[in-house]
């Protein structure tokens, strides 16, 4: 099969597409907006994403559409790569997934066997739910999420260290398989399941994650406390192999789109199926206690006439979004104690800061 189709390009689907076009898939990609469609199609779109723009000028296989019939004439494959933003309550909200689901209804029952493949974050048993009722227009339907990072996507993208395939069936599996055995160069280890299986695996590899950064900054809080040094400690802490350096730093907590929301998710499935999650709200805890440490030691050694200077608020340097940022906590954190915070950032996040708050921060325009 060298014909895909991706349901939802925006920066990761656009990635994932121009990924596949790399290795030689023919792929088309299909978004709401004609306008951003357009920017693909006459290659003229902008992207703070590294290497994006020039993967889509040097691609020769890549089309954009509106049309999502055409992505279903086009191919047998359709990753699914729309936005599953959480709810209120913590849920991810699977709405947008819904929606290609009618569309799917509408153009009616497949003479062929397809792949429905969601690519998305959704919580623990939203495959299954959704399995019958596009068994019934032809479809299989697999759990395939992907473990990238804002910044490094297309990296990431091409050398996993594992590929997540929450299978419908063995045949679904392989098709799938297939597909990232021959677009990646770092023979990942492929992990084939359940779509529920996989589900869990998502949001649990990443909350492990955040367990481990809160771990760190917490011993990294007492050895501080202490007068040590929080490097020295954690240094030889992940020299044992058992738990190793990654992640094993002293620093700000964790935040983005991704892990404090698995988090939250985590423990809401966890309560749904009535087994206790302590860890993950553990870890929630210890991360907003390592902040308020942070903000508390800085205002100890800092006379608050003092005008503050923060070069980086979004949750990562190579990433503009603030989404749950720990820097810009600590930044609204010392403003709130009455510093003068002047922070120099890009200008497309100092116009994010400036709707976010108007009148908190002092901005300077750094390149």
């Amino acid at each position: 099969m060298r014909e895909i189709s991706i349901v939802g390009i925006g920066k990761l689907g656009l990635c994932f597409a121009l990924t596949l076009e790399k290795f030689g898939y023919s792929v088309l990609g299909v978004d709401v907006s004609s306008e951003y469609v357009s920017s693909i199609n006459e290659k003229r779109l902008k992207s703070n994403e590294p290497g994006v723009e020039d993967h889509l000028l040097r691609s020769k296989n890549f089309t954009a559409t509106t049309s999502l019939r055409k992505a279903v004439e086009y191919s047998d494959v359709l990753f699914i790569v729309v936005a599953t933003p959480s709810l209120p309550s913590g849920r991810y909200d699977h709405s947008q997934v819904e929606g290609v689901i009618d569309q799917i209804e509408k153009i009616g029952k497949q003479e062929s066997r397809k792949q429905f493949i969601v690519c998305c974050t959704v919580m623990p048993g939203y495959c299954d739910s959704i399995r019958d009722r596009l068994d019934s227009l032809n479809f299989s339907v697999s759990y395939n999420p992907e473990f990238i990072a804002q910044g490094t996507i297309l990296r990431d993208q091409e050398n996993p260290d594992m590929v997540l395939i929450g299978q419908a069936d063995q045949t679904s599996g392989e098709i799938i398989e297939s597909i990232y055995r021959n677009s990646t160069k770092s023979n990942p280890r492929i992990c084939r399941m359940s779509p529920t299986e996989a589900e869990i695996t998502k949001i649990s590899l990443n909350c492990f994650l955040t367990t481990k950064i809160a771990f760190a900054n917490m011993v990294g809080d007492i050895v501080t406390k202490s007068g040590g040094n929080p490097a020295v400690v954690l240094s030889a802490i992940g020299s044992d192999s058992r738990i190793g350096q990654k992640y094993l730093k002293y620093g700000f907590g964790y935040g983005g789109p991704c892990f404090p929301r698995d988090n939250r998710a985590l423990g809401i499935y966890a309560k749904d199926i009535n087994m206790p999650s302590l860890i993950g709200n553990a870890t929630d805890i210890s991360n907003d206690l390592h902040l308020n440490y942070q903000i508390a030691e800085f205002a100890r050694n800092n006379d608050v006439r003092n005008e503050i200077q923060i070069n980086c608020v979004t949750y990562k340097p190579d990433s503009t979004m603030l989404v749950e940022s720990q820097q810009l906590k600590f930044a609204a954190g010392l403003a709130n104690l009455g510093y003068k915070v002047v922070i120099n950032e890009r200008l497309d996040v100092i116009e994010q800061l400036k709707e976010l708050y108007p009148e908190k921060f002092t901005y300077k325009v750094r390149m």
